[in-house]
């Protein structure tokens, strides 16, 4: 079946890219302080982390998907 051929490269190439990055982060703006007229603010880093296994599980999945999808062409 072609789908499973190409969900199964895609989901390959979506747990490459979550081995390399492994996580992501993002910045927000966060109010310290607030007196009248008088605001201060501070910018706030968070980390994301993503676990390794999750980009294994999608590696092994598509794999799994591009193997039958090979076969049943057959």
């Amino acid at each position: 079946m072609k789908n499973n051929v190409l969900f199964g490269v895609i989901l390959i190439i979506i747990g490459g890219v979550l081995l390399v990055y492994q996580g992501f982060s993002f910045t927000h703006r966060e109010k310290v302080l607030d007196i009248g007229p008088i605001t201060a603010t501070a910018d706030k880093t968070e980390t994301v982390p993503i676990p390794p296994i999750i980009g294994w599980l999608a590696v092994g999945g598509g794999a799994v998907l591009l193997v039958s999808g090979l076969r049943s062409k057959n």
